[in-house]
């Protein structure tokens, strides 16, 4: 049995949990053009929670990023005991995400809370407060 609720975190926890877990799974889960050409954190897979034009949850999310994690981990059996984190822009989509991933069956499942842009400060920019950029931790765009 999964556990009841996902695990929020700030981007600093989330970095030493995949410093200190080689295990651990960094599931990015904002749009494509989001992680193409805003960034995302290295090392990150990607599954779309929404997308746009329409931003429809995908369906297939689940199916999507249970391929890609075991992927990832080179195996399919037992994947559900790996740690998942997953991130959005802010923190939002991808809460959603994780509790979808703990209804799943995934057992440790923690959301990015701040997320990789971060929330926004008084003039409505973003990366100048929070997030996973804010704290400068290693990103890339594709």
């Amino acid at each position: 049995m999964a556990n009841s609720t996902v695990k929020d975190i700030t981007p600093p926890e989330a970095w030493e949990i995949l410093q200190s877990n080689q295990d651990a799974m960094l599931v990015d889960v904002r749009t494509t053009i989001e992680y193409q050409y805003v960034g995302h954190p290295l090392d990150a897979i990607h599954v779309p929670w929404k997308e746009a034009p329409d931003w429809e949850i995908n369906t297939d999310f689940v199916k999507q990023a249970r391929e890609a994690i075991a992927r990832r981990a080179g195996k399919t059996e037992g994947i559900e005991s790996l740690p998942v984190l997953t991130i959005c822009r802010s923190g939002k989509r991808s809460k959603e995400a994780a509790e979808a991933l703990l209804i799943d069956g995934f057992k440790t499942v923690y959301n990015i809370d701040e997320g990789f842009e971060g929330d926004r400060d008084s003039k409505n920019h973003r990366n100048t407060i929070n997030g996973w950029r804010f704290h400068n931790l290693p990103w890339e765009q594709s």
